[in-house]
């Protein structure tokens, strides 16, 4: 058993127990809507928990069937045409100006990268025979999503990729942009631009992605999805903007007890790794509805890798179970191919 679930079971060896009823309650109810959460920001409360709880234990059958059903008819019918929640927009915009501290807010992102570079690296060697020595990724193009400060962003254009990341928030593109100042050697191959990633298949301003006849040999959305408003125009996306063939690079949370426990409860509330309110269960999606969710936009899903962190020693490791963190590389099946495809060449 690893650090963290020993650490988190310590803290809940009293109560645990007599709660885990509530913690299921908990989710259920939010699903619905039976009530609204007044947790504080900064403080965790089991006794919100156990009115949930309660509530949904005072509905008889017929109502937590009738309850379900309006939620997956909400879900049906409620599809965005973009890919972006405002309230993600307005919590990350508050967090712009910390993307390069180090030990602040996005320390366990800083971490990850010590997983996810050579996890894109060597997927993407294995696709692409092609070696550049000193520059292992030399002649591909790259597309980050969700981007924020390019803290993903530079380290894959260091390894000799073209690589534009791009982010909904004006603010995180200019941290990135100011970040990258500092290597000259560096601007050349990376750059960065405010837009959804929608905007970018379609027709992005300049005209550099029109009717995705730009496409890119990877797309990387590293701790993105659970923050989307809608993983189905992501996906779809995804595709447009990829070559027949492309990877697509996944890193995010799953949709299970021990993550919402272990990424919301201990890390948000009780150990504040990540800053209260950044995630939302209810976004929080299983490696295999992902791969449903793929499938049917195109996608052959090669990968799918466990991963856990370590807030004692600030370290992410691989791990056989997929529980709470994982990431995921799924390729582009091949299609009739595009009239004159060309390379992104900012």
């Amino acid at each position: 058993m690893s650090s963290i679930v020993c650490h988190c079971i310590n803290i809940f060896a009293n109560n645990f127990g007599r709660n885990m009823l509530g913690l299921c309650s908990r989710k259920a109810a939010s699903v619905c809507g039976v009530v609204q959460s007044n947790v504080g920001r900064n403080r965790f409360s089991w006794t919100v928990l156990c009115q949930r709880r309660t509530l949904w234990l005072q509905m008889t059958a017929g109502e937590r069937t009738q309850q379900h059903t309006l939620c997956r008819q909400v879900s049906t019918r409620g599809v965005h045409q973009t890919t972006v929640d405002p309230d993600e927009l307005k919590r990350f915009r508050s967090l712009a100006r910390k993307w390069w501290d180090e030990d602040g807010e996005f320390r366990a992102l800083h971490a990850m990268n010590d997983l996810r570079v050579p996890f894109i690296r060597d997927n993407l060697l294995n696709v692409h025979k092609a070696r550049h020595p000193g520059k292992p990724l030399g002649g591909l193009t790259i597309l980050d999503v969700g981007c924020g400060g390019g803290l993903l962003t530079e380290p894959l254009g260091r390894l000799g990729a073209t690589v534009v990341g791009i982010d909904p928030v004006e603010d995180s593109i200019g941290m990135a942009q100011l970040h990258l100042s500092s290597d000259p050697d560096l601007g050349e191959r990376v750059s960065y631009r405010a837009c959804t990633l929608e905007e970018l298949s379609t027709d992005a301003p300049g005209g550099e992605a029109h009717r995705g006849d730009v496409l890119f040999d990877a797309v990387v959305a590293s701790e993105v999805v659970e923050h989307l408003a809608d993983l189905e125009t992501f996906a779809f996306c995804c595709n447009r903007v990829l070559k027949p063939g492309g990877s697509l690079f996944i890193t995010t949370i799953n949709k299970t007890n021990l993550s919402f426990v272990l990424a919301i409860v201990a890390a948000e509330q009780l150990l504040r790794i990540v800053p209260s309110g950044t995630h939302d269960w209810e976004k929080f999606i299983s490696p295999v509805e992902l791969e449903r969710r793929l499938e049917s936009n195109g996608f052959s899903v090669q990968s799918v890798q466990g991963m856990m962190y370590n807030p004692a020693s600030g370290a992410w490791s691989w791990i056989n179970s997929t529980a709470i963190n994982y990431a995921l590389h799924a390729v582009k099946l091949a299609e009739k191919p595009h009239t004159d495809p060309q390379t992104y060449n900012p």
